[in-house]
């Protein structure tokens, strides 16, 4: 691996992640956990939101919305 900036090996780990972290261990010990900490769903994506999402980039909804939003279409 080529070398590292000495800013960036002074850099701390993140906080953020050192809270999932703990959280994902405390969970395989049997804890309930809620994480808040990353921001991140702990299921997988529904399927009818994935397919949603490809439908979307497939008509080239890829762009940033309109204000008002666009209207809900169920075509498949």
């Amino acid at each position: 691996m080529g070398q590292i900036s000495n800013r960036i090996e002074s850099l701390s780990p993140s906080q953020t992640l050192a809270m999932s972290q703990k959280s994902n261990e405390l969970k395989a010990q049997g804890v309930d956990v809620i994480n808040l900490s990353v921001g991140e769903p702990d299921f997988n994506t529904p399927d009818h939101i994935k397919e949603a999402a490809k439908r979307a980039i497939d008509e080239n909804f890829t762009f940033y919305t309109p204000v008002p939003g666009y209207m809900y279409s169920e075509k498949p």
